[in-house]
């Protein structure tokens, strides 16, 4: 074997290096804790699904963005009556699906129609429901009339849920996606990576900094580290180490940022099985579980403390946690009062994410010391806990972040896994969504807020926080999460 010279093997490396450094100004790979069950965001409500599709690989008629304001994508532009029940959207030309069949008005009423019909598995049906009629005039105007009003409509129609889909694909999205978004759907790898490639022909190409993106899931928080730092992963915006998350922020090579979500998490409550159809149970519960605890204990101190399952980013949000606080003696005299003076044995199912898996150990160890004595059952999610928990309402308690936006009302969908039943809490739901006056209608979400955290259907733990770490020569991504997405339209390397 003949050694290259020093000269040779100089002019070696100069022809390569220039590749690879080419090669990663192209290409991104994103870790996720969790893989998606499907990719058709219309479909089903793991938020897994749209952490990969949402803006990505598909687009509504508006957008959430990174400030959580609505702002034009497929429509250009709308227009609303005054009495609030017609909206009139002029969608934006020259705009086709990854398939290459055109975008039209059509479309928008086919995926609409689709979300709405007594078939559909949207897991978001009430965006739908104050639809009456869907208009086509022309090609690119819409018009939806409402039966009545709808404060959130707008809003609403930025979810991943309201996405734009067409008849020639819906059908097989959940395993080959076709949709307007800049990127293309390219292979799945099943318990891996799902691998997406620049779309030629999106519409707003110039925009578009990467040619490839890779979505790797990776559970483990150890793994997840591991990866980042051997640089087999370029961005982790959810760390499943917040214990470790300080190390990143004293590391050059790193963007650490301790951003927020929209996820509240909740120990949701089983409120038609006995011991917790009695509110003085679920009080004493929520007494027994000191905050503080939890945040410090399962998120290294990062989260806020919440008393009802509302965001403290939205401007209605009050802060209630303050009703139920933590209150052993009080939390032992209500056990007492309700018949359970000798103490309850309870199972806790809970999914592995290391938020839920931390949270429960210590959910577990504070609620022995009133004397109930707690199980935890893993149980994988999302096909174990969606089948058992959300579908069949097999437990006594379980453990989630509720990461959907403005999602309140999930206490008074019929058949919700809750099973809560509170007419006066659904009377106020109702009211809510038909009340255009935004004053008035964060007054009733005060109203709401109150009511959820003097009746406690779930125990409302804390507010899920977003501990970003990506590479230092990236820019574009998302610090905070107004809506549960992984956005990486904008995202490019830079020197």
């Amino acid at each position: 074997m003949t050694l290259l010279s020093a000269t040779a093997l100089a002019a070696v490396l100069a022809a390569v290096l220039p590749l690879q450094a080419q090669a990663q100004e192209d290409e991104l790979v994103l870790g996720m804790p969790i893989e998606p069950p499907n990719l058709d965001p219309t479909s089903a409500a793991p938020v897994a699904i749209r952490e990969v599709t949402w803006l990505n690989l598909y687009e509504g008629l508006v957008q959430i963005d990174r400030n959580g304001e609505v702002q034009p994508l497929l429509a250009e532009s709308w227009e609303v009556s005054e009495d609030g029940l017609t909206y009139t959207f002029q969608l934006r030309e020259g705009v086709t699906f990854h398939d290459g069949s055109s975008f039209e008005a059509e479309d928008v009423k086919f995926a609409f129609d689709r979300a709405r019909s007594p078939d559909s598995t949207n897991a978001q049906k009430q965006i739908f429901a104050p639809i009456e009629e869907i208009e086509t005039p022309d090609d690119h105007t819409v018009v939806i009339t409402l039966s009545e009003p709808s404060g959130n409509f707008l809003y609403y129609l930025g979810w991943g849920d309201a996405v734009i889909v067409a008849p020639e694909s819906a059908g097989t999205n959940q395993t080959d996606p076709v949709g307007t978004g800049p990127f293309k759907f390219d292979d799945w790898v099943r318990g891996d990576r799902v691998e997406l490639s620049r779309f030629e022909d999106y519409w707003n190409a110039d925009a578009v900094h990467l040619d490839r993106v890779t979505f790797r899931f990776i559970n483990d928080a150890q793994a997840q580290v591991a990866a980042l730092r051997a640089g087999d992963v370029h961005a982790f915006p959810n760390l499943g180490a917040p214990e470790l998350f300080a190390e990143f922020s004293g590391d050059e090579r790193f963007t650490a940022v301790a951003g927020n979500t929209e996820g509240e998490i909740v120990a949701g409550l089983n409120n038609q099985r006995s011991p917790f159809d009695d509110v003085r149970v679920r009080q004493a519960l929520m007494h027994g579980i000191d905050r503080s605890v939890l945040i410090e204990g399962a998120y290294a101190g990062f989260g806020q403390p919440i008393g009802s399952h509302f965001s403290p980013n939205h401007p209605a949000y009050v802060d209630t946690s303050g009703v139920l606080p933590y209150d052993p003696v009080r939390a032992r005299e209500l056990l007492a009062e309700a018949g359970h003076g000798d103490g309850l044995s309870l199972t806790l199912k809970t999914p592995q994410m290391a938020y839920a898996s931390r949270s429960s150990e210590l959910i577990a160890a504070l609620l022995a010391d009133i004397g109930v004595q707690v199980e935890i059952r893993p149980t994988e999610f999302p096909a174990q806990w969606i089948e058992e928990v959300f579908s069949n309402k097999d437990y006594d308690m379980t453990i989630v972040a509720h990461t959907e936006p403005l999602d309140i009302d999930i206490y008074q969908r019929d058949g919700y896994y809750f099973q809560y039943e509170n007419p006066e809490f659904k009377a106020l739901i109702e009211e809510i969504s038909v009340t255009p006056d935004e004053a008035e209608r964060f007054e009733l979400y005060a109203q709401a807020q109150q009511t959820l955290a003097e009746d406690v259907p779930a125990l409302f733990l804390f507010q899920l926080p977003k501990l970003g770490v990506w590479d230092a020569r990236l820019e574009g991504l998302w610090e905070s999460t107004p809506m549960p997405s992984n956005v990486v339209r904008d995202v490019r390397w830079v020197e």
